[in-house]
């Protein structure tokens, strides 16, 4: 039982991420730059930075490659 508990993998839901910081990191896993994201969701340059500290926060990843794993492991 020990083994089978430390095989498995563990994956951390994104649960707690807001639908707007999905819509964001769905972008930034897409490609997108901070300066291309906030005219594709009608918010500025200084609003999409902010969802994505908040978004490094929540996650517990210091940049966007580490979040986008993430991201990409959840989906």
């Amino acid at each position: 039982m020990v083994v089978e508990t430390f095989q498995k993998p563990t994956v951390e839901p994104l649960v707690e991420l807001s639908s707007r910081e999905m819509e964001i990191l769905d972008l930034v896993a897409k490609g997108f730059t901070n300066k291309g994201i906030g005219p594709s969701l009608n918010i500025s340059y200084d609003t999409v930075r902010a969802h994505l500290r908040r978004i490094y926060e929540k996650l517990h990843v210091r940049c966007r490659a580490e979040a986008v794993t993430k991201y990409l492991q959840n989906t």
